[in-house]
């Protein structure tokens, strides 16, 4: 039988999470009985928590996790993965942007690869976060060979074992932890394929932090590193990581 879980972060998102976890626990239940809804509160100063405590005398399913402080989107993502419990791990925000029944397009791929990579098309984001992640996802692909066309898409499906092999290695808590999660994924040898999601909404509740100035300094500083890192890694060992080609699907 089919085993799942959902990850979702979640900061500051009171108005959107009750009804996100409705929304999921709907669309899993409809697939197996046999899955799980983890949500990681990164230190949220309104009341997140207590509308996950209230899901979660509802749906037994649900299980919350709390950062007692915030520590970025990334380190909210890493806490949900590493703590999920399931073969298979689908990754969503909490601000209900994306239409959950297209989790049946990353389903119906599962069996030809090791993670299924959403992207938004089109992406109902106002212009400049658009502007900002076409230029994100063109940065990395510059620098670290093509990794996926939509590299901040929240709407994964992963391979506990790909979670398993990276994540030690991978470093960033911020906004970078995508990024570094698939390059490392893509060349450890694991299959990716891409899936276009035409479901993307515009958020119409709370807020999204992601375009802050010091939330971007953060994020290029830490894709420097990585880079840094691993060229240093390729000197020290003359060993090329093994790869195979990304199927766009």
């Amino acid at each position: 039988m089919l085993n799942l879980s959902a990850v979702m972060p979640a900061y500051n998102e009171e108005e959107n999470i009750a009804a996100m976890i409705e929304d999921v626990v709907t669309a899993l239940s409809a697939i197996t009985d046999d899955y799980e809804v983890v949500v990681v509160d990164d230190g949220s100063r309104d009341g997140t928590a207590q509308r996950v405590k209230e899901a979660a005398r509802r749906h037994p399913q649900v299980r919350l996790i709390q950062h007692e402080r915030n520590q970025g989107y990334g380190a909210a993502v890493f806490t949900g993965l590493t703590s999920s419990a399931k073969d298979l791990v689908f990754f969503t925000d909490s601000d209900r942007q994306f239409d959950l029944s297209e989790i049946h397009k990353l389903l119906a791929l599962s069996g030809q690869a090791d993670l299924v990579i959403g992207e938004r098309a089109p992406r109902r984001d106002p212009f400049l976060r658009r502007l900002n992640g076409w230029g994100w996802s063109l940065l990395v692909n510059l620098m670290f060979g093509y990794t996926a066309r939509d590299i901040d898409c929240a709407f994964k499906l992963i391979r506990r074992e790909v979670i398993q092999t990276v994540r030690d290695q991978v470093l960033s808590r911020g906004a970078t932890f995508s990024a570094e999660f698939l390059v490392l994924a893509r060349r450890s040898g694991y299959r990716i394929r891409e899936v276009k999601l035409s479901g993307h909404r515009p958020r119409h509740a709370g807020k999204a932090t992601g375009a802050k100035l010091h939330v971007i300094v953060r994020a290029f500083r830490e894709l420097v590193r990585f880079r840094w890192r691993l060229w240093a890694r390729s000197e020290a060992s003359p060993v090329a990581a093994r790869r195979i080609p990304v199927d766009h699907g």
